[in-house]
């Protein structure tokens, strides 16, 4: 199990335990645009994909809108914890690469489980139900593999029961697999289209001042990093 999975976990052990009743989310949009004689024209690039609503009765396809437009509102509610999440875990798995031995690697994530707590905590909680259902789907979506399966190998098996056990009462299942081409294609249309930027979603900064040093001396490796390819593509030419 590498770093990133073992902190995912982490993370979701506090979205399991604080996940409640909230208000809701306002949706943005915002396109690129064209301009033909003075009269503006957006211009939307939507990813590839299969059209399935054409044997859909007129009463089916509005269920199918207005299904999608609630998993559409909760996704975009829930990616922002998902992408400062991404990038928290980017940079937990460089430094605890970086430690040798088994105690130094149970004392780090002590401090990141500590640090997720304080960071995500307050904020999980305004999450509805429904909207922290999301959330678990795409933390699974970013490890590749079950909550359930993770917290067993890292937390053991009467944890993972304790969690998949409050899951249930929310309605989720820690069991199920992301499957992006069955019951989660849906959520892995929107979060294509927002990483494609086709959907907007304000960026989210991270709240607690030790995560947000985190995040700046991850800019900063990436920035060095940039640097030095750079400077080794020039030497090369």
């Amino acid at each position: 199990m590498n770093a990133v999975q073992k902190i995912s976990i982490l993370l979701l052990g506090v979205l399991i335990s604080s996940v409640s009743l909230c208000a809701q989310e306002k949706k943005l949009n915002v396109h690129e645009a064209l301009v033909i004689d003075g009269d503006t024209i957006p211009v939307v690039v939507l990813n590839e994909f299969e059209i399935t609503e054409l044997a859909l009765t007129k009463a089916q396809k509005r269920r199918y809108r207005k299904r999608y437009g609630k998993i559409r509102r909760k996704v975009i509610k829930a990616y922002p914890y998902a992408k400062v999440t991404r990038e928290l875990l980017q940079n937990y798995d460089e430094e605890l690469a970086k430690l040798e031995s088994e105690k130094e690697k149970k004392e780090y994530l002590d401090v990141a489980e500590a640090e997720l707590k304080e960071e995500f905590e307050g904020e999980i909680r305004n999450l509805t139900v429904s909207e922290g259902k999301i959330l678990i789907k795409l933390i699974d979506r970013e490890t590749g593999d079950t909550s359930f399966e993770l917290i067993k190998r890292l937390k053991g098996g009467f944890t993972a029961f304790m969690y998949q056990s409050i899951a249930r009462l929310f309605g989720s299942n820690l069991k199920s697999e992301y499957n992006p081409e069955g019951d989660d294609q849906i959520i892995e249309e929107i979060v294509l289209q927002i990483e494609s930027g086709e959907i907007y979603v304000p960026p989210k900064q991270a709240v607690t001042t030790k995560a947000q040093k985190r995040l700046k001396r991850k800019e900063r490796r990436e920035k060095r990093r940039s640097k030095r390819r750079s400077d080794s593509v020039i030497a090369g030419r």
